[in-house]
């Protein structure tokens, strides 16, 4: 993308006022925010990253994560877009120079005003470490510092996607001069990899110069791996002792031996602030191992001619008294340089005695430059010891002994405790698994958490899980189990016994069912449940379902002398069925009921079996007429 001109718009809100500068990733300009009327800072992504869809997704990604981090040292986030085929941010508007600038301008800083600068740029570091988000490229570029001094950090989330003067291979992005040595090394970085950027930026602000330099970023980066920073005592002598210590432990190549946190960080600076302030902090004395004074002479061939110089007039009265002649003279003179020489090396005239200090307790880093200020060389050999690892817990000679210079004292640094493997306790009461672990050497912290399968009080893991190593007197997870969650226990009375046991099986329960003969609930149908549903049950509790199933055998009911229509009912009622048949009656109160029914009222029957019924047919009776007698007698 072209270079913006003033005037520009960008997405219709963002009008260009001037170019700020550019950096990685992106040129930086001067907006005004015409829909809240305030100054911004637009960051617009270069053309040649703006077509890598990935990367495009990260920079959206970061550019969200950063404007969750609102701090006073913090630069705040407020827009991001597209435009025109790139990608943009609009952060807030800081007037002033980059740290790099005001070190440009007026490095070496003093000490006091170096310490507050660099306290602003740990409290943005510590609430962004707080929040999950390490900067990868803390470096002067990247503060801003307005005219009341006041430090504020950019690019906190987006130097993660950016690319700076090193190139991008897997996980190492960032700036060569500024790069911890895990960073060069490809290795997984942390919040103590920011420390020790903050660290390279206080050594600059207190010098004028950063601890490594090179022709290359690969041949800085080489440095910050293998190399000894140069005490910034010896650039600049009004660097006091308690804050060069603060700064080299900060700069320590182990991320162990570095201040734990921000917060430790800002500790020991306050503490050097301090000492300043009131006139007790004691001044850094100059590294032997980097001194510019020229070392004392060894005598040899190089001392021979003052030698020679100092006896030349002697030997030439004498020869002129006595006659001797030259090659005696010389050899004469040859005889005594070596006799003085041999005696100075004996006695050690030439070889300067030193004390040597008290390291033990000290972090290794720290007792390097303690004992290469009194002009001795170290050798470090590590040890398992429960002392805190990075701590020196012995050295020889002991504190105190007078010894040469360029003397090696050997110090013992602890290496930690060891490795041990952690016992697999998946399984066993919490006690149980307690004992094994502190057995083995290991802290135990212990949480809850729900479980379907395993049992209350059990241990379901641990973390790192069991089988793997781990340091001795490191923190082992204990994660044991409070049970089943809770799940909302479903209402399934009235369904049918398959609804219901699915209904409750995928809510994560377990089903049982119990038949009960009824004659009042079609068969099959769940008539209740408990523990009744509506409440929350732990998962997996069983919960019981009482079906609705036909009975075995149902009483005939009495249905003599019924009208059909109520027998009839009656008889489907018990869960039986009917046969119908007619028989004549006179009496019209019988006509439709049920005259009489077999198998009898109160017998057993199958259900479903007949129930036959002669019901009453009404017929009238016939009426016959009788003739009136004949007279049969014959009247004579």
């Amino acid at each position: 993308m072209r270079e913006l001109a003033a005037g520009t718009v960008v997405h219709g809100r963002y009008e260009i006022v001037t170019r700020l500068g550019s950096g990685g990733m992106a040129d930086v300009y001067c907006a005004e925010d015409n829909q809240l009327g305030r100054r911004v800072a637009l960051k617009v992504l270069y053309a040649r990253f703006a077509e890598d869809d990935e990367f495009v997704e990260r920079f959206r990604r970061e550019a969200s994560s950063a404007a969750g981090l609102q701090h006073q040292h913090v630069v705040s986030v407020y827009d991001r877009g597209e435009w025109e085929g790139t990608s943009y941010i609009a952060m807030e508007f800081v007037d002033g120079p980059t740290l790099k600038q005001v070190i440009q301008a007026d490095a070496p800083l003093e000490p006091v005003r170096a310490i507050d600068l660099a306290v602003q740029v740990l409290r943005a570091t510590r609430f962004a470490h707080r929040r999950g988000v390490i900067h990868r490229d803390l470096k002067p570029h990247n503060v801003i510092v307005d005219a009341d001094d006041r430090a504020k950090v950019t690019d906190f989330g987006i130097a993660r996607a950016g690319a700076s003067d090193m190139t991008q291979t897997g996980s190492i992005i960032g700036t060569a001069q500024y790069l911890s040595p895990e960073q060069a090394q490809g290795h997984a970085v942390t919040p103590r990899s920011d420390l020790y950027s903050i660290g390279i930026c206080l050594y600059e602000m207190l010098t004028g110069r950063i601890p490594f330099d090179g022709e290359s970023a690969v041949t800085i980066a080489l440095k910050q791996v293998n190399e000894a920073p140069v005490p910034p005592s010896h650039f600049n002598a009004a660097v006091p002792a308690p804050l060069e210590d603060a700064v080299l432990r900060a700069l320590a190549k182990d991320p162990a031996e570095r201040f734990a946190d921000a917060d430790a960080f800002i500790l020991a600076l306050e503490d050097a602030r301090a000492q300043i302030v009131a006139g007790h902090a004691p001044p850094a004395q100059p590294t032997a191992a980097f001194t510019s004074v020229a070392p004392a002479p060894v005598l040899g061939t190089a001392m021979a001619p003052v030698l020679v110089e100092e006896v030349r007039e002697p030997v030439a009265v004498e020869r002129a008294g006595g006659g001797l002649g030259r090659p005696w003279i010389l050899l004469i003179v040859a005889l005594v340089v070596a006799a003085i020489a041999g005696a100075l090396l004996l006695a050690g005239v030439f070889t300067k005695k030193v004390t040597v200090p008290q390291v033990i307790g000290t972090q290794s880093s720290a007792a390097a430059v303690v004992l290469h200020r009194a002009g001795l060389e170290v050798r470090i050999d590590s040890v398992n010891s429960t002392r805190p690892k990075g701590f020196v817990i012995s050295q020889t000679p002991r504190f105190g002994a007078k010894v040469k210079e360029g003397t090696v004292v050997s110090i013992s640094v602890s290496q930690g405790p060891g490795d041990a493997q952690i016992p697999v306790v998946d399984g066993l009461t919490r006690r149980a698994a307690r004992k094994k672990l502190t057995d083995r050497g290991f802290e135990v912290r212990e949480h809850r958490e729900s479980s379907t399968t395993t049992l209350d009080g059990h241990v379901t893991r641990t973390l790192p899980s069991g089988g793997s190593t781990l340091q001795i007197g490191k923190v082992v997870e204990l994660y044991v189990s409070s049970g089943p969650p809770d799940a909302d226990l479903p209402v399934v009375t009235g369904r049918t016994v398959d609804e219901a046991r699915t209904t409750l099986e995928s809510a994560g329960f377990r089903v049982t069912t119990i038949d009960k003969q009824t004659r009042d609930q079609d068969p099959g149908i769940v008539i209740a449940q408990d523990p009744a549903g509506g409440g929350k049950l732990p998962k997996g509790s069983t919960i019981t379902l009482t079906v609705a199933r036909a009975p075995d055998k149902v009483v005939v009911p009495d249905v003599v002398g019924k009208l059909v229509e109520n027998a009839t009912k009656d008889i489907e009622k018990a869960g039986l069925t009917y046969n119908q048949q007619s028989v004549d009656v006179t009496d019209p109160a019988q006509d439709g009921r049920v005259q009489s029914a077999r198998p009898d009222s109160g017998a057993q029957a199958k259900p479903g079996s007949p129930v036959t019924i002669t019901v009453g047919h009404y017929v009238a009776p016939t009426t016959t007429t009788t003739p009136p007698p004949t007279d049969t007698t014959t009247t004579p």
